[in-house]
């Protein structure tokens, strides 16, 4: 039987779920948007996707429903709509930011089917990484439903608990804005030792890719590629070498915890709003 699926939030991680859902075969007829913009909901009108203004609406239509609407205003989103999430009892994934798994069940009633995911911006274009939590309620069919919906934009992987939440936001969650920096630099340097801005950003965005590819498709780890292409006495050898002395390997592990630590902030913040 075909579930259907219902998104409260239009904006683009739910756009890009949906993408990546009927890309994989999944019929419009079962998908359903919520957004109180309705701009947003145009072009899912129409390719024939059930929109409307309305969230209670998605809990009439959905087995399974994926909040995407920003942290700050989902306990206000959620609370008028726990009489018929009790009555209707979907699974719900919230790709909602810092918002702990009690704090959803608390604001639709109690004891619902909860996921917690942390995408992250690359699944804008299919190759996103994503962690999942599952609380008690959530049975061996709606964890799979879980992992097939975010599989339709990348990667999942599921988590022994819900704080490593935090983690996956530290690595993979803000993880694209650490590379995009590192781009950013190299195309900067590029431009200072002579490159025109064309063709240093050309040079570094294909370097990107095609180290990503080999570190995904090589039998052995990032140091071990790393150690290969670091000859002795050669001039990588000394970029790693001036690295190595700014310390650039303690500097990211600050800035993932300092990361981390921001997120455990914020689900203190959001998860006690009443």
């Amino acid at each position: 039987m075909t579930i259907t699926i219902g998104f409260i939030g239009a904006g683009n991680m739910a756009s890009a779920l949906v993408g990546g859902l009927l890309a994989r075969g999944h019929q419009p007829q079962y998908l359903a948007l919520a957004d109180a913009n309705t701009s947003q909901l145009a072009g899912f009108t129409e390719q024939h996707i059930f929109t409307t203004t309305n969230n209670a609406d998605i809990f009439q239509r959905a087995d399974v429903i994926v909040l995407a609407v920003k942290p700050q205003v989902l306990c206000e989103v959620l609370k008028p709509l726990a009489t018929i999430a009790q009555t209707k009892k979907p699974l719900i994934i919230s790709i909602a930011a810092g918002i702990p798994i009690d704090s959803i069940d608390r604001w639709l009633g109690g004891n619902m089917a909860i996921v917690r995911a942390m995408p992250n911006t690359p699944a804008l274009v299919q190759s996103g990484a994503t962690g999942l939590y599952p609380n008690s309620e959530v049975n061996t069919q709606q964890r799979q439903q879980a992992e097939t919906i975010l599989n339709a934009v990348g990667l999942t992987l599921w988590l022994e608990n819900e704080a490593l939440i935090d983690s996956v936001t530290a690595v993979s969650g803000s993880g694209p804005a650490y590379f995009f920096y590192v781009m950013e630099a190299m195309i900067a340097a590029g431009c200072e030792l002579g490159l025109d801005e064309r063709t240093a950003r050309a040079l570094t965005l294909q370097t990107a890719l095609g180290a990503a590819q080999m570190a995904i498709t090589a039998d052995v780890g990032p140091a071990e590629l790393r150690r290969r292409v670091t000859s002795k006495g050669g001039t990588t050898e000394r970029a790693i070498a001036t690295f190595e002395e700014a310390q650039m390997s303690a500097t990211f592990s600050r800035a993932l915890a300092a990361c981390a630590a921001r997120g455990q902030a914020l689900a203190q913040e959001l998860g006690q709003q009443e």
